[in-house]
């Protein structure tokens, strides 16, 4: 596909999902064209355009082919509503490199609803990554609420904060939460939690259609570690506790399960439970996060997940 522009390139992957969906998973024109957010007519013309490109033969000839199998085993071993699997680089084969653009065009399709949705966010460096690849849009229908605060503990802003830009991108009103995402006491996150303005947006937050989040490890590259909100001290105390993940700065255990106590007697953040009546979406890539993803899945904390090849690989063994 050398010399090909950025919008044929786009278009052949379509053509090569489509055709993955009509050759090998089995599915209807029909059942395409709602996967791929398209009318049953562009869905014929992609399954069409896979043939005539030559993407299928005895199997489909394209690169994506094997992540769309990764997606189709996570999908089914883990009950997910959703995976999108993309190639991992050789070289850095478990850098976020691709996972942008995968998470961007999910938010995109989303966002050509003309349905007014409500799209919540956690914070990260994927999901600021996502954010910065989406295309300016005018969607004034739409609204984007925060799941945890956007501030560090000395009231400065944080540094990978992601609703303010997503709203500056697609232009529609939004909810930024104006706290630290942990409070120092239990007795003062109430206090916060108190206010009518956090009590709106986390009211807002429980009645999203899609969420966006990033996972994290818990260990010495912790975020919430490195960016200062919880000690050394704490990680230890959390891993002693069989802590895996965090999701918002509620951390968890290899089952899913909420650790009790510590860390999440603090956190200001919209409450994290399982919601299978809405897509949860995780976007998080990394050697060192396939133990946190994992137990997000199985704990049904997320249902839905966009990652790369190599993550994928790690998270079916």
């Amino acid at each position: 596909m050398a010399g090909k522009s950025e919008s044929e390139t786009t278009r052949l992957d379509d053509a090569a999902r489509a055709g993955w969906l009509y050759y090998v998973v089995g599915d209807t024109q029909d059942e395409i064209a709602r996967k791929l957010g398209v009318s049953r007519q562009s869905a014929q013309r992609l399954v069409s355009l896979a043939v005539s490109e030559q993407l299928i033969k005895f199997r489909l000839d394209h690169p994506i082919a094997r992540c769309m199998e990764l997606a189709q085993m996570i999908r089914d071993q883990y009950d997910l509503r959703m995976c999108e699997i993309v190639p991992s680089d050789p070289a850095a084969p478990f850098s976020i490199a691709g996972i942008a653009q995968a998470g961007a065009a999910e938010m995109e399709r989303l966002l050509r609803s003309e349905e007014p949705k409500i799209i919540a966010f956690g914070t990260g460096r994927a999901l600021r990554a996502c954010v910065e690849q989406l295309r300016p849009m005018e969607c004034p229908h739409h609204t984007a609420v925060s799941l945890l605060g956007n501030m560090m503990l000395d009231g400065s802003a944080t540094a990978y904060n992601v609703i303010i830009r997503f709203a500056e991108r697609i232009n529609c009103r939004h909810f930024p939460m104006p706290l630290p995402p942990l409070a120092r006491t239990a007795h003062e996150r109430e206090l916060f939690q108190q206010q009518e303005p956090v009590k709106n947006i986390l009211e807002i937050a429980e009645k999203a259609d899609v969420t966006f989040v990033g996972i994290g490890e818990i260990g010495e590259a912790a975020p919430m570690l490195v960016d200062g909100f919880i000690t050394h001290d704490e990680i230890r105390a959390l891993t002693a506790a069989g802590a895996v993940g965090e999701i918002t700065s509620w951390v968890y255990d290899s089952s899913g399960e909420l650790i009790k106590g510590l860390t999440n007697d603090r956190v200001t953040s919209a409450p994290l439970h399982a919601d299978p009546d809405h897509l949860r979406c995780g976007i998080a890539a990394g050697m060192q996060k396939v133990k946190a993803i994992r137990a997000a899945m199985t704990g049904r904390l997320i249902n839905g997940l966009i990652t790369n090849e190599a993550t994928a690989e790690q998270l079916l063994k």
